[in-house]
């Protein structure tokens, strides 16, 4: 299970209700890259793929691949607001390592 906290969904509504087409909700997956082996990938999505996994909290759905479920069992998406930079945050129990930036991990 993916838990996104209060302030993940409300910036995850925000950038649906600015949307410039209909959005059905947040795609997480997890691809090969990054400065740590892995990378997060986030993006918003007009329809889901038949394999996804699907988690809905509030009215916010968010389509996880087959692929990436494992990777992300467990993970807690934050959004934060800093004076370095606003972004989503991921705190995933399944890393053995991050980098520094937040979005790659190992």
């Amino acid at each position: 299970m993916i838990n996104l906290t209060d302030s993940a969904l409300n910036a995850v509504r925000n950038a649906i209700a600015t949307a410039n087409k209909p959005v059905d909700g947040l795609r997480i997956m997890v691809e090969a890259g990054g400065c740590a082996g892995f990378k997060y990938m986030l993006g918003l999505v007009d329809e889901v793929d038949p394999d996804d996994t699907v988690i809905e909290r509030d009215g916010v759905r968010v389509f996880v691949d087959n692929k990436s479920h494992d990777y992300l069992a467990g993970t807690t998406i934050d959004f934060v607001i800093a004076l370095e930079g606003s972004g989503f945050t991921f705190e995933n129990p399944n890393a053995k390592n991050s980098c520094s930036c937040g979005k790659s991990f190992g």
